[in-house]
């Protein structure tokens, strides 16, 4: 294996002759041969020209190496580099092939949207560390690669690695009949340009390989060196002291290309949430203070479900009934929580009421794609369950039954639940008091948003979710449930 050094070196020389300048006349050197370029109408293939200048120009009689001659170079070094890189059959990964690449499940495509976006970025300009975690199959390995192709393409060294290999070769380097030293190996991993590790936490974690891995990481955290990492196992998982530098932000950023709970998607979506309203609502383009025509109250009621929504986010615990007229912001907080969910590979679910209701009925039948004990047990086992438009549904004694059977079990468990309703408190213990009765646990943090709907106030939040409900299934009347 040719040294990193060595090839530093031969990329500086290479980019010393690369001036440019207009060509004279093919000038053949000693121990060059006419049809090493044969091709090439410039030097007539000699391989170097002299430049037109005047007599006294300092470039005036020098030998400089043709357009042909750059290029054979320059393929030699790519050729060298890609050997260097140790790619293998990785090589033919780039970005273009994998932007076409995006799962079904919202969630799961937009942490791949964003892990994509952050690793083209990178290798335009490799700063810092970008650490890419999720299970077998979401892609991380692919994104590495691409990066290291992108490098490679632009003729910048990287080297690209399995931990469990580059343990293997550490070790071997101590054998007397190893054709590289541990010390030329191990600094040409420390010091590389751009160190792309795979897998870390798939190796045997034994005291030595948690020391040489801490070694290169260490050296590589202090130096500022770009490095890539992907991970199969939680961040939380590793060792506490290479934890701490992976989760060294702004230096170290972590994207999550999955969760880790079976085939569960990240975000399952029941009735009336697009793709745009994923993008647009978040806690940053939340309106508190700025609303138009909102007064201090109204205000102060904003903020309160902002800070209350923010905290369940947070902490991912609790239970968050928000209140108030269509419009008001209640699902887009509640948006902006499955956001942080999912970006952080935490599967959640979003359900608007009279549609889950209308799934529920739908599981019944005998051709149903899926049981309804299966869909119910999703629904109340959920990490975090919104319920959206609670009221809004058909006043059924069965429907009213699922729902309570939904919520208790979440009561029972301390779930992270989080519930939208126009309907007062009062209304509420009126036409479903069990329910009701729930929410008027201390433990529940209960906010009235007393702010009118945005639209009327010309604010230019992102749309609600009333605005796509027109597609969202209708609750069928029936006989039975």
């Amino acid at each position: 294996m040719e040294s990193l050094g060595d090839i530093l070196k031969r990329i500086a020389a290479n980019a010393s002759s690369q001036t440019a300048g207009r060509p004279d006349e093919g000038t053949q050197l000693e121990g060059a041969q006419e049809d090493d370029f044969p091709s090439c109408l410039i030097c007539g293939g000699r391989g170097w020209v002299r430049r037109r200048v005047s007599l006294g120009h300092p470039d005036f009689g020098q030998l400089f190496p043709c357009q042909c001659l750059q290029e054979q170079t320059r393929n030699e070094l790519r050729s060298r580099l890609h050997r260097y890189s140790n790619l293998g059959h990785l090589a033919d990964i780039t970005f273009a092939t994998l932007r076409d690449r995006a799962a079904s499940d919202p969630g799961r495509r937009r942490l791949w949207e964003r892990a994509l976006q952050a690793s083209e970025e990178f290798a335009v300009t490799p700063e810092g560390w970008i650490v890419l975690s999720g299970p077998g199959g979401t892609g991380k390995t692919s994104l590495a690669a691409a990066i290291a192709n992108a490098r490679l393409q632009s003729e910048k060294p990287v080297f690209f690695i399995t931990v469990p290999d580059l343990l293997d070769h550490l070790r071997s380097a101590y054998a007397p009949d190893s054709p590289m030293t541990y010390d030329q190996l191990f600094e040409q991993v420390r010091n590389n340009p751009l160190l792309v590790l795979d897998d870390l936490g798939a190796h045997n974690t034994t005291p030595w390989a948690q020391e040489k891995l801490l070694q290169v990481l260490n050296h590589r955290f202090n130096g500022k060196l770009p490095t890539v990492i992907t991970l199969q196992c939680p961040v939380e998982d590793l060792d506490p002291a290479l934890r701490t530098r992976l989760q060294a932000q702004p230096f170290s950023r972590i994207f999550e290309l999955g969760n880790r709970v079976g085939d569960t998607p990240l975000l399952e979506v029941i009735g009336g949430l697009g793709d745009h309203m994923l993008d647009r609502m978040t806690f940053e383009n939340f309106e508190v203070t700025g609303r138009a025509g909102a007064t201090s109250r109204q205000k102060d009621t904003l903020k309160a479900a902002h800070d209350g929504a923010l905290n369940l986010a947070l902490r991912n615990e609790g239970w968050l009934l928000l209140s108030g007229v269509p419009g008001c912001g209640k699902t887009h907080l509640s948006v902006a929580v499955l956001n942080r969910q999912v970006d952080e590979g935490r599967p959640c679910v979003f359900a608007f009421v009279p549609a889950l209701m209308d799934r529920l009925r739908s599981s019944l039948d005998e051709d149903s794609d899926t049981s309804y004990d299966k869909e119910l047990d999703k629904i109340k086992r959920s990490p975090l369950l919104v319920l959206d438009d609670l009221g809004a549904e058909t006043t059924r004694p069965w429907a009213e039954e699922k729902l309570f059977q939904i919520l208790d079990y979440r009561y029972n468990t301390w779930m992270p639940t989080i519930i939208n309703t126009i309907s007062s408190m009062e209304v509420l213990d009126e036409s479903r008091p069990r329910i009701a009765s729930r929410f008027k646990d201390p433990r529940v943090n209960s906010v009235h948003i007393e702010a009118a709907d945005y639209r009327d106030q010309g604010s230019g939040s992102p749309p609600s979710s009333r605005q796509t409900r027109t597609t969202a299934p209708k609750p069928r009347r029936r006989a039975g449930p």
